[in-house]
Order: C-alpha cells, then sequence, then structure tokens
C-alpha cells in the first residue's frame, strides 16, 4: 500500500484528503470501518481499501496542509474534525481547501465542461512561486513594475506578505524608503530574488495589517462606524457575503436591514457600495453620506 501511496499524483492525494475532510464534516463522527465502506462505495482509490496506515498518514497531512485536527473519540473509536472552525475563516487553509475542493469537482466534471462558466484565473501568478519563496526564507526581491500610464521602474523591497483580492494578487511590501507599498503582480514586469536577507518583525500579522480595510487600499483614511441601510435583494446578499469580518446586524424589518462596520472608509470600500446601486444606502456617519451623494452626482453628470 504505501509503495501505491508513494507512485500516486499529488492531484489524487489532494482528491483523497479532500473525500476525507468533506464526509468526515457531513457524517460527523465515523470508525474507520464505517469510513472505509463509504470510501471503497465512492471509489476512491480505484477499490482499494483505506488501510489503517495509510488513513493515519492522510489524516497527519491534512492537519499539516490545512490545519484540520481530526481526533478519536476513545469510548466509541469514531473519528471527528474536532476544529470545524478553522474552515470559517480568511486563512489560506481555507483558501487551500477551497481551490482543491472546486479543481477536485471540475476535474470530474471534463464531461460537461462546455456548460461550465468560470472567471478568468487571477492575473500575476506567474510570479507566486519566486515571490512566496522570498517571503519564506526572507530574502528581498528585485522586481520591475509598471504603473498603468507611468514609466517603468526596477526596485528592490522587503516582501511582507501577498493578498489576493477581486483575481489580482497583491504584494505588501517595504520599501527602501521604510514605507509599507501595496504592489500588483499583474503590473510586475520581472521578479528576482536577491541574496540579501531581511529581519522580518516578529509581531507582524498579515491578518491584522489587513483588518481595517476593505481591500488592498491602505492609506490613513480614519477608522469609521459605518451604518448602511440594505434594500430589496441586498439584506440576504450581506448575510451570505459580508462586506467585511466586522460586519453586524443592528435592526431588520420587511423593508430593509440595517448593517454595521468598523472599518476606514477607502475609496475601493466606497465603490463596492456604489456597486450595489440602490441597493445600499450609507446613513452614517454623515459625512461619508454626504460623499456618497456627491459620488453619485459627478457619475450622473457622465449620462
Amino acid at each position: 500500500m504505501y509503495h501505491t501511496f508513494a507512485v500516486m499524483k499529488p492531484a489524487q492525494i489532494f482528491h483523497q484528503y479532500i473525500w476525507i475532510i468533506n464526509t468526515l464534516g457531513a457524517y460527523r463522527k465515523l470508525t474507520l470501518e464505517e469510513l472505509n465502506k463509504k470510501w471503497m462505495d465512492d471509489g476512491v482509490a480505484d477499490g482499494n481499501p483505506l488501510q489503517r496506515v495509510s488513513f493515519y498518514r492522510h489524516r497527519d497531512a491534512i492537519q499539516d496542509m490545512f490545519g484540520i485536527i481530526i481526533e478519536c473519540d476513545p469510548k466509541t473509536y469514531k473519528y471527528y474534525i474536532s476544529n470545524k472552525e478553522v474552515l470559517s475563516d480568511d486563512s489560506i487553509e481555507r483558501w487551500l481547501f477551497s481551490t482543491l475542493t472546486v479543481h477536485g469537482v471540475l476535474a470530474d466534471s471534463a464531461a460537461v465542461k462546455e456548460r461550465l462558466v468560470l472567471e478568468n484565473a487571477p492575473a500575476g501568478e506567474q510570479y507566486l512561486d519566486i515571490i512566496i519563496r522570498a517571503i519564506r526564507t526572507n530574502h528581498r526581491l528585485r522586481m520591475g513594475y509598471k504603473k498603468f500610464e507611468a514609466e517603468g521602474y526596477e526596485k528592490v523591497v522587503c516582501p511582507y506578505a501577498l493578498k489576493l483580492f477581486h483575481q489580482r494578487w497583491y504584494l505588501l511590501a517595504l520599501n527602501d524608503e521604510e514605507q509599507m507599498r501595496i504592489y500588483a503582480l499583474d503590473r510586475m514586469t520581472m521578479v528576482e530574488l536577491t541574496d540579501e536577507p531581511f529581519e522580518m518583525p516578529a509581531d507582524f500579522s498579515a491578518q491584522d495589517y489587513f483588518s481595517e480595510y476593505y481591500g488592498v487600499l491602505t492609506d490613513k483614511t480614519p477608522m469609521a462606524h459605518v451604518i448602511v441601510r440594505a434594500h430589496k435583494w441586498m439584506p440576504n446578499y450581506l448575510r451570505t457575503l459580508p462586506l467585511h469580518p466586522s460586519q453586524c446586524e443592528l435592526e431588520s424589518t420587511p423593508d430593509y436591514t440595517d448593517f454595521s462596520y468598523d472599518i476606514r472608509p477607502t475609496s475601493d470600500f466606497l465603490g463596492e457600495l456604489l456597486r450595489h446601486s440602490d441597493g445600499i444606502e450609507v446613513l452614517q456617519p454623515q459625512d461619508l453620506r454626504e460623499k456618497m451623494r456627491q459620488m453619485i452626482a459627478e457619475t450622473l453628470k457622465r449620462y
């Protein structure tokens, strides 16, 4: 069985990881015998059973890769996921699990590919490998960069974090002027790993750095307690896809629902509110409501 595992393609191994996670998630608790029966019924490994040693190896890999802990109840000998909450946050493990799950579903759906309509893949992904290597080893990056309608230039930066936002990858980096800057990977013209290391602050957290912002615009816009009123279809839209982790539902009526956000209302956040047209109305603070009104008025002048 070990030889079979060793020669399996990565996609096959990931498929087995995802199957175990989804099955334990659906049935909550299963003995190894019950899990193996479902494994065989679903033909996960071309009719080969799930051996105990293979399951233990998969369980360890699942914890290392996704942070998902599979434990055994000593009274019933049933296995279960003890920290399901890990798949409900914005962690890289959650994103990776979601990506691999979708990959497996699409791979099994080749026969109906003409009936699947997908969005374009994130731009700039060709630089991900070298940037992640620089982040992992704390080495500076030399990159060529060209903003829209501007002259290109080269720069050496300390890579701190990567963020995926609206189908684009962005690099958060410290430049030579000791300033934190955001660089879009699709505007990079070249990327090289240098031999020069840098010291990463021990207390830095990418999640904390972006926590007060909507997207990747991280200017010094003051914090605000924003209250919006969602009309028509928007309340359910916001409930299922919150705009920001700080979103709270304040009051709901048959006609509207009010939500609050503790956020820095940068232009990308305001743009997201405007994108929902008459479905969202900013109530507070008053200066932000006035700014939204001015933005709408300026837009109307173009029509």
